[in-house]
């Protein structure tokens, strides 16, 4: 029994004598939609499902179907009995020419328990066919070596069902307050009652587990997530009316652009947030980038250079404002001529620098307490330029990432998610571009960011709408 899990898209053979319980397990992990079944399809060009004179047309619709959801990047399912060593080799020539892994996964049911299972059914495969695929099914294994299968997965009958797909134990984390899953709210449908739905959604967020709750700053919402005339409130209001709900959520903008104000008025409404709500603030800072919100708000918005220049001194002087005293400030970018900034925070609110590109990076290297990255396309290059940045510092930097996934329910309703939201788009690579999968799936995939040195996941769902949706991703909250 293998550990480790099958990818997700993949084309999937399944392999075992019948009644080795290969449809059962097939409906168990995937959608109706992603298996093919060689007896089903009996039934749709023959008489039913044992109607053996259709066996070949069964089977050259079986391959045409096969090679088009493979083609489109899909996962398909192959329920047959797998047994025929060339069938096998051709499916894997089709994983290979559609770029998908492939993966054979074996039954090793005994005998016993086939007969039993064979006997019992309407239609019994004759005991001496019955005989000759239990011997096949024990050279199988030795076979399937030495195949090229990227992935051999040998389910046994004694397994719990769901355990032959397998999700290791999450690691434990190292000290407190490390691998924290947080909530993003980036759309916020609230209809009649924006206090109420705020509050719900945070109050949820909590009961799920999640370890704080974010929000973005910006004047127009961006076109990534909504329509510029649907709603996104001013981050510090909200974030204070929700600090007095009592909850234990960490609470801070992703991320506040400097362009919007300045350093000083950053460290003063932060040390506000974190002395209302009891030392759970944080702040997400960036350079900016849309200029649209700033032209319609009357603001500048300079080239990167100079708002790269004023992250720097923004961080700078935050520092400074927390600092004990009041003295006079003289850094390497801002003169200050006292420090006299209360409240003070009640804790120490971390400072999340976002970007991608190379000076954001050793900005935040420098002087950040931790770089947010996008796990996007570039995820693995922006990290290991960080990672180098970060090494020449000597700092100790947390790495956080922010994930847009889809989340469903179950694998039918993530594709129904993505083809809500797929627009013109193929459905497999929209599906893959935003990580589209079950909580639990999504759960799993968080366990291999922490396990790669990442401490928080800032989480934002595209279709989020209600606590009832909050409480959904429950197990993906708690790491």
């Amino acid at each position: 029994m293998t550990t480790q899990p099958i990818p997700d898209p993949a084309l999937v053979v399944l392999v075992g004598a019948s009644g080795a319980g290969k449809s059962v397990w097939a409906r168990d992990h995937y959608r109706a939609q992603e298996i093919v079944s060689s007896d089903d399809l009996r039934g749709v060009v023959g008489s039913g499902r044992h109607d053996l004179d259709a066996t070949d047309d069964a089977f050259a619709l079986l391959d045409r179907i096969v090679a088009a959801r493979a083609g489109r990047g899909l996962t398909v399912v192959v329920d047959t009995l797998g047994l025929d060593a060339d069938r096998r080799r051709g499916y894997l020539a089709v994983a290979r020419e559609a770029g998908l892994p492939a993966v054979a996964v074996r039954f090793d049911t005994p005998a016993e328990l086939c007969r039993a299972r064979n006997a019992a059914r309407d239609r019994p495969v004759p005991a001496p066919a019955l005989a000759g695929q239990l011997r096949r099914a024990g050279e199988v294994a030795a076979e399937l070596d030495g195949e090229g299968w990227d992935l051999v997965v040998t389910v046994t009958a004694d397994a719990p069902r769901d355990d032959a797909v397998a999700t290791p134990a999450a690691p434990a984390a190292d000290t407190p307050g490390e691998r924290q899953v947080i909530l993003q709210v980036s759309r916020f449908p609230w209809g009649d009652d924006p206090a109420g739905w705020l509050k719900e959604v945070a109050l949820a967020a909590d009961d799920a587990g999640f370890a704080g709750l974010a929000l973005m700053d910006h004047l127009i919402q961006i076109p990534q997530v909504g329509r510029a005339w649907d709603p996104i409130p001013e981050p510090f209001t909200t974030l204070g009316m929700i600090a007095g709900l009592g909850t234990g959520l960490r609470l801070g903008p992703l991320c506040t652009p400097v362009t919007f104000r300045r350093g000083g008025i950053i460290a003063k409404s932060v040390a506000t947030l974190d002395v209302l709500s009891g030392g759970r603030a944080f702040v997400g800072i960036g350079a900016g980038w849309f200029g649209r919100e700033h032209e319609v708000h009357g603001l500048a918005f300079p080239g990167p250079k100079e708002r790269l220049d004023e992250l720097e001194r923004a961080i700078e002087t935050i520092r400074a404002l927390w600092a004990p005293g009041t003295k006079a400030y003289s850094g390497d970018r801002v003169e200050l001529p006292e420090t006299t900034s209360y409240p003070r925070p009640a804790g120490r609110p971390e400072i999340v620098v976002g970007g991608s590109g190379d000076r954001s990076l050793r900005i935040a290297a420098a002087l950040g307490d931790a770089c947010n990255l996008r796990t996007d396309d570039g995820f693995d290059e922006r990290l290991a330029v960080f990672e180098k940045h970060r090494d020449r510092t000597g700092r100790d930097v947390a790495v956080t990432v922010l994930d847009l996934p889809i989340v469903g329910r179950d694998r039918d309703d993530v594709w129904r998610r993505v083809e809500r939201a797929r627009g013109n788009a193929t459905a497999a690579a929209y599906a893959r571009k935003h990580h589209a999968a079950t909580a639990e799936q999504t759960a799993l995939r968080y366990r291999e960011l922490f396990d790669r040195g990442v401490r928080t996941v800032f989480v934002a769902v595209q279709d989020l709408a209600s606590p009832d949706d909050v409480r959904a991703l429950a197990p993906i909250a708690a790491p």
